[in-house]
Parts: C-alpha cells; structure tokens; sequence
C-alpha cells in the first residue's frame, strides 16, 4: 500500500471518488455534493483556511486501487482552545484493515505534529460544526443531510488506534407519515398566536435575512451545549448553496 499527497486536479478528483468506489453497494449511503466538499478545501471559499491549513491524502492498494483516504486540518483559533494545540483529522474513508487505517491516521498524525499540533481530534470538519461531525457508531440507516455515515467497524479502527471518546452528539430521524403527538400541534398554536412569529414561504430575494437568522440561532443554541464551539459564519453557508448549486446544475 501507498499513499498519494493530493496535489492536482486528477488526486483531488480521486479525492472524491474513493467513497464512491467503497460504498458502492451499500444501500444507504448518501454521496455529499462533490461541489461542497470542494469547497472546504479551497481557500478561496473556506475562511478557515485565514488561521490554518489543510492537507489531503489517499490511501491506494498494491492493486493500485483506492483504499482509503483522509484530510488532516488545524485552525489556530480551535487549536488553541483546548489545553493543548489540537488538530483535526476528517473525510476518513477506509477498507476493513487496520494496516490500512494507521497508514493513513499516521500520515495525518506526522503532518499535524510538523504544524506544531500535539494531539489529534476526529473525525471531524475543516470548518463548523454543523456538518460532517463525527463518526456514526449506532443507526446505520440514511444520514440527515450532512450528519456522519459509515461503515460499522470504523469504530474498532479509530479504537484501536487509540482514539478515545471526546464529545457525543445525536441526530434524529422523524417519520412524517405518523401523526405529531398532540403536544406538538399545542406548541404550534401557541407559537403562532404570537405577533412576533409567522410562517412564510421562501423567497430568494430575502436569502440574506434568512441565512442570518439561521447563524444567529445555530449559534446562540451550540454556544450554550458544546465547549470550543466554532461559530458558524454565514458566508460558508452563501459558498454551501453555491457548491450545491454547482454540484447540480
């Protein structure tokens, strides 16, 4: 096995695929829009990119066939708001082979040590936390958009690497086809007999107001549940629906 820096169109192409090639028969995975995860690594659209930086590798077979791959980030600012400078590894996409897995942990452990980061959180993203956050350890079922998946030994990889619990967090799936309970519509009601709330069909030309109001209350409810929360900005939401929209059109 080798590993490939990603340094040019066709590696961060390959980038891409890797997941693509390993879940491909997995019936509830959900591929990321390729514009997005473009758009985290590119400096022009991610403003993480101002305090740190990020690098990228792939992991390929002696088949020569993609086995793996990882990123490995740091952004001062998160760095140093833990008791020592921590970096942050993400996008980890492996076979079942923990060969494999400390190939690509260690390559991303090195890198981080040479930028001056003495431990290693993960997985996680180069940028907010509102989006691929975590490793998916129980509900192996369709993510949420933008919530973890994977396969279910991941765990006993990153485990027996020496990766130790951090910080949990859930996600929650609603089957709309089931009546709300009863409590649900009560709230409703009371919300909406007050003057300062309404309900209102989206309209583009108040994108703005919209995606400020979506940073004020991300980050006023994260603030009070996560310690080194990263506010979310609204300029990475703007770059999320133009990578969407790249990715689509």
């Amino acid at each position: 096995m080798k590993i490939l820096k990603v340094t040019d169109r066709k590696t961060r192409n390959l980038f891409l695929q890797v997941p693509k090639i390993l879940y491909k028969k997995d019936p509830y995975w959900v591929c990321p829009p390729d514009g997005e995860i473009k758009s985290i690594f590119s400096p022009e659209q991610n403003r993480f990119f101002k305090q740190g930086d990020a690098c990228r590798w792939i992991l390929v077979s002696d088949q020569n066939t993609p086995a793996g791959r990882i990123a490995a980030f740091y952004c001062n600012d998160y760095a140093n708001s833990h008791k020592q400078p921590t970096g942050g590894i993400g996008f980890f996409e492996c076979i079942n082979n923990q060969q494999a897995a400390n190939l690509l942990f260690d390559t991303a452990k090195q890198w981080l040590g040479e930028k001056g980061m003495k431990a290693m959180d993960g997985p996680i993203n180069f940028g907010e936390n509102d989006n691929h956050w975590g490793l998916l350890v129980d509900g192996f079922i369709h993510p949420a958009f933008g919530m973890p998946y994977n396969f279910p030994y991941y765990l006993d990889l990153f485990k027996s690497y020496g990766f130790q619990l951090f910080y949990e967090q859930y996600s929650y799936h609603m089957d709309i086809t089931k009546p709300f309970p009863e409590r649900f519509w009560k709230i409703a009601d009371w919300v909406m007999r007050k003057p300062d709330f309404r309900f209102e069909h989206v309209d583009l030309k108040e994108k703005e107001r919209y995606i400020n109001d979506l940073v004020t209350i991300y980050n006023t409810a994260w603030s009070e549940m996560k310690e080194n929360f990263t506010p979310l900005d609204a300029g990475c939401i703007r770059n999320r629906i133009k990578g969407v929209r790249q990715q689509t059109e």
